[in-house]
């Protein structure tokens, strides 16, 4: 049998190994895109354990002037907002309260009056937020200032987008870059559960003080680190009422049907369990929906 040279057998063993290379990375997820700075709203997509920005190029806006009844809210978000677009000191935030109540809508409507003073807005699902280390790396340095938008939180202590939130928010050895705030909704004060058997961890201190148990300073902990709090309650009858009417309006239905549709919105209402913003637009949809296929 014939012996291979030293030099041959470097040469097969190379293409053996470019050969086990190339069959690998048929294997390995593509390299993620760059992002498009163009957009002005993102949503963070994962993939193979990687992630990367993908432009929203038709983001849901709603204007300021829409947000009915919530009007403490609207001027403490704007003004944080405002304060964070002139690169001036503004704080994280946190909305909290009842469903439907314009938490969501509020910060959508930030982008939609500050996206022409450079505001960016990015959606990071809550599976994702283990990637927010790398999410403000990546837009860390840029003109643009951008929200970390997250949506509808809630958390146990044991899940690990809780501990990556923590950190970001005040609690790594790196700050948080000049140009990123996270702003966050959640139904729970506290982003978290709270369970009666926490209160039989209440310690009682030798003048009479009450201390919190490690389970419940472990929930606080987080909400804390959010600057400014803004909390919604849920609307009465009245306020219902004139959101209805607001987006009827809106939605071209003449004051004097608006005003008619009153008791169909309150029935509306009653068979969703619920008087808030979102039934209201919904109600508004459908009536105003109804009234244009009568007309034809």
């Amino acid at each position: 049998m014939k012996t291979m040279k030293k030099d041959d057998r470097q040469d097969l063993l190379w293409a053996r190994m470019h050969a086990l290379l190339d069959r690998l990375e048929a294997f390995l997820p593509a390299p993620a895109p760059a992002p498009d700075w163009r957009a002005i709203a993102y949503r963070w997509q994962t993939q193979g354990g990687r992630g990367w920005l993908v432009p929203v190029h038709v983001p849901h806006l709603i204007r300021l002037s829409d947000l009915k009844g919530i009007e403490a809210q609207k001027t403490a978000i704007d003004r944080n907002t405002r304060q964070f677009v002139a690169k001036l000191p503004a704080n994280n935030v946190l909305l909290t309260g009842a469903r439907g109540t314009g938490k969501s809508s509020l910060v959508k409507a930030m982008l939609h009056k500050y996206a022409r003073r450079g505001l960016r807005l990015i959606e990071v699902d809550k599976s994702d937020l283990v990637h927010l280390a790398e999410i403000v790396a990546l837009i860390a340095g840029r003109s643009e200032r951008f929200i970390i938008f997250c949506d509808d939180l809630s958390f146990e202590a044991s899940e690990v987008g809780y501990k990556a939130l923590k950190s970001v928010l005040d609690g790594s050895i790196a700050g948080a870059p000049e140009n990123v705030l996270i702003y966050a909704t959640s139904n729970r004060r506290h982003l978290m559960p709270e369970r009666m058997s926490e209160n039989l961890e209440a310690l009682r201190g030798e003048d009479g003080e009450i201390h919190p148990g490690e389970a419940s300073e472990e929930k606080v902990s987080l909400s804390e680190r959010f600057g400014l709090w803004l909390s919604f309650y849920p609307f009465d009858q009245e306020h219902y009422l004139e959101i209805c009417r607001h987006w009827l309006n809106v939605l071209g239905v003449p004051e004097e049907l608006a005003q008619a549709a009153h008791r169909e919105a309150l029935q509306w209402a009653m068979a969703r369990g619920a008087r808030n913003g979102r039934v209201a637009w919904q109600f508004a949809r459908d009536y105003a929906g109804r009234l244009g296929l009568r007309k034809r």
